[in-house]
C-alpha cells in the first residue's frame, strides 16, 4: 500500500496540470473577485473575503476528481489495475494507496489558499481545531468523491466533463459564489442537498461568527456521509473497473 502512496505522491508532484488547477488558477481567481466586488459599499470587505477565498478554495478542491479519475482511468488502461488484482494486495489497500496522496494535495490546497488570504487580505480565520476539522472533511468528501467517479467513468473525457458538472453547478447552487440567502427560494432548497453547501457555510461559521467544533459538527456530519457514500461506490463499482481493465 505504501509503495503506491509514494508512487502517486511522486507522479502528482510532477504533474504541471495539478500544480495549476490547485493553486495557480485558484489564486487567480481570488484575486480577480475580491478586486471586483471590495468595492461595494453595501457589503463589509470582510464579508467579501469570507464568501470569496474559502468559496474558491471549495470549488477547487473537486477539480482534485479530474487528477484522480486520470490516475485510476490510465492504471486500468495499461492492466495495471489486472497485475495487482492477481497479487494478494486487498483492493482496500489500492484505493488507500491511490487516495491518500490525494487528500494530502487537498488539505495543501486549503492551507495554501487560506495561508494567502491571511497574508495578503487579512483573512480571519477563527477557531483552528474547528478550521482543520472542516477542511479534513472537505478534502475526505471531494477525494470519496473522485474514488467514485474514477472508477464509474470509461473515459478521461467524461471524467474530466462530470468534474466540471459537479464543481461548477455545485458552487453556483451550493452558494460558492453568492450567498445563499440572496438566491430565489428554490435554489436555496436546492443548495441544501450539496456538500457545498455545508462546507461553505461551516467556513462562515467559523470564519464570520466565531463558530467552534461544535457548530459546525452538523456540517462536518454531512461532508463526512457523503465522502464515505463515495468510498462505498467506488468499492461497489470495482468488478467492473477491474473487468474493464486491459491484461
Amino acid at each position: 500500500m505504501w509503495a503506491i502512496v509514494r508512487m502517486e505522491l511522486k507522479k502528482n508532484i510532477q504533474d504541471k496540470g495539478l500544480w495549476f488547477w490547485t493553486f495557480i488558477l485558484p489564486i487567480v481567481f481570488i484575486i480577480a473577485f475580491v478586486s471586483i466586488f471590495s468595492g461595494d459599499e453595501k457589503t463589509s470587505y470582510k464579508e467579501v473575503v469570507t464568501q470569496i477565498i474559502p468559496g474558491y478554495t471549495i470549488m477547487f478542491a473537486f477539480y482534485i476528481m479530474i487528477s484522480m479519475v486520470i490516475a485510476f482511468v490510465k492504471d486500468r488502461d495499461k492492466g495495471m489495475v489486472s497485475r495487482i488484482a492477481s497479487t494478494p494486495l486487498p483492493i482496500r489497500d489500492y484505493f488507500i494507496g491511490k487516495w491518500i496522496p490525494f487528500l494530502v494535495i487537498v488539505l495543501i490546497q486549503v492551507a495554501v489558499l487560506f495561508g494567502f488570504g491571511v497574508i495578503v487580505y487579512d483573512l480571519p480565520l477563527g477557531d483552528p481545531f474547528a478550521l482543520i476539522m472542516l477542511s479534513l472533511s472537505l478534502a475526505f468528501i471531494v477525494t470519496g468523491w473522485g474514488m467514485a467517479l474514477a472508477v464509474l467513468v470509461k473515459t478521461e473525457n467524461m471524467g474530466i466533463a462530470m468534474t466540471q458538472i459537479i464543481a461548477l453547478g455545485g458552487a453556483m447552487l451550493g452558494g460558492l459564489w453568492l450567498p445563499v440567502e440572496l438566491m430565489p427560494d428554490f435554489m436555496q432548497k436546492i443548495s441544501k442537498a450539496l456538500p457545498q453547501y455545508w462546507a461553505i457555510e461551516g467556513y462562515k461559521e467559523v470564519i464570520l461568527a466565531d463558530g467552534t467544533i461544535r457548530d459546525i459538527l452538523f456540517n462536518i456530519g454531512i461532508l463526512l456521509i457523503a465522502g464515505i457514500a463515495g468510498g462505498f461506490i467506488a468499492l461497489a463499482a470495482y468488478p467492473r473497473f477491474l473487468r474493464l481493465s486491459k491484461n
